[in-house]
């Protein structure tokens, strides 16, 4: 039996990264999770906030250069409804950032991470199946499928939807699909991208392109199951076609890369994301559509606390109740960036006139006003943010 401060059950995005804040906060940690390949083709965009985080903990200099800034993110509505919203675009100048955020392919993102695990002194890592887990007011106990013992003072269920720590902790969840399905593929352009991501907004949901290194983006692309299906099918350049024709030509000629993933689209939250002597980050606690880019961005929200919580004063043993304060501190946040994208999804699925007119009235007041906008952009990459810069804004205003 082998005792540590923090198990991290789960080896995802989520679960490497909270092994390593935690460690560097002194504290520590067992990572737990069996040894599997990884080939996940997809990239992920991380805003400005989570870029700092990266950077306090010595990882974004290892990162950076496999990924590209997103200094300027515009909105076209590409349906053909009689109502339409009109194109908005969202410049970091004006709020006074170098970009929103950098996108970054998994696979160098996860090498680098994996990097810094295999560095860290305060990390074990341990190649196993979390078979049980037992939960006592005085310490976690996970048995694992090697027959090991691992006892610690928290657990950090990082084990994604059907999360064993969830379950241990007594936690439920509420759980709904959509009749969508992401296509996923990264591809080759002719023209430069400019650091422009540009998200189209269709009747079977957002067709979202952002900029990767050189002349190349990742793309995400919401469509009707069936629609999935066939375009599966289709040779790589009858798919390039479509996509090239999707964008209007905007980046010129498309070739788009081997590799082209789909993923059934659903949304997931817990009743609770801590309990006692239990948090759960990333997708044991949260998921939803890859809208907007807010799933690993709430995930390090997660962390962030998980670290102020827990890392902050080493020399003292973990509260039992530290999992309760987790959950009052992330809970706001995580409901409500649910609940945004969940509506913005429903929006775009919806014939109803009204709820037409209600986008298409909100594109219209961000294209013309710049205080909302700037707001807007800054509660994007950082809750709280935005809010914060309103007494700013107004007196900015008023001396106008």
């Amino acid at each position: 039996m082998t005792d540590y401060d923090i198990s991290v059950v789960g080896a995802g995005l989520a679960g490497q990264i909270a092994a390593i804040a935690l460690a560097r906060s002194g504290r520590h940690v067992a990572l737990i999770a069996p040894n599997t390949a990884r080939n996940d083709q997809r990239t992920t965009a991380l805003m400005d906030q989570s870029i700092r985080f990266l950077d306090r903990l010595g990882l974004w200099k290892n990162i950076e250069p496999s990924s590209a800034a997103l200094s300027i993110m515009q909105i076209i509505d590409g349906t053909d409804r009689l109502l339409r919203a009109p194109t908005v675009q969202f410049r970091s100048s004006e709020i006074n950032l170098p970009a929103f955020g950098w996108n970054i392919p998994n696979k160098p993102l996860n090498d680098a991470l994996e990097q810094a695990i295999a560095i860290e002194p305060n990390i074990t890592v341990i190649e196993a199946v979390a078979d049980t887990i037992e939960l006592t007011p005085e310490q976690v106990e996970i048995s694992l499928d090697n027959g090991e013992t691992v006892t610690s003072a928290f657990v950090i269920g990082a084990d994604g939807r059907k999360s064993k720590v969830r379950d241990a902790a007594g936690i439920g969840v509420r759980s709904w699909g959509y009749p969508q399905t992401a296509l996923v593929m990264n591809f080759a352009h002719t023209l430069p991208h400019g650091n422009v991501s540009t998200e189209f907004h269709t009747p079977t949901g957002p067709f979202t392109q952002v900029p990767l290194p050189g002349n190349r983006s990742s793309l995400v692309w919401v469509v009707k199951p069936e629609q999935a299906a066939e375009m599966l099918a289709l040779s790589t350049e009858e798919l390039s076609a479509r996509v090239e024709q999707r964008m209007q030509s905007m980046l010129g000629k498309v070739t788009v890369e081997d590799g082209v993933q789909s993923w059934p689209l659903s949304s997931m939250t817990a009743d609770r994301f801590g309990k006692g002597r239990v948090a759960l980050v990333g997708e044991a606690g949260h998921a939803f559509p890859p809208i907007g880019a807010q799933g690993l961005n709430l995930s390090l929200r997660d962390i962030m606390t998980l670290t102020d919580l827990l890392g902050a004063s080493t020399d003292k043993p973990i509260a039992g109740d530290a999992g309760n304060a987790f959950e009052r501190r992330r809970k706001v946040d995580v409901m409500s960036r649910t609940w945004s994208v969940d509506l913005l999804n429903r929006s775009l699925l919806s014939s109803f006139l009204p709820v037409q007119m209600l986008r298409a009235a909100g594109l219209h007041l961000l294209s013309g006003l710049s205080p909302l906008r700037s707001t807007i952009m800054r509660e994007g990459i950082e809750p709280g943010r935005g809010l914060k810069a309103i007494p700013s804004l107004l007196w900015a205003g008023l001396r106008r």
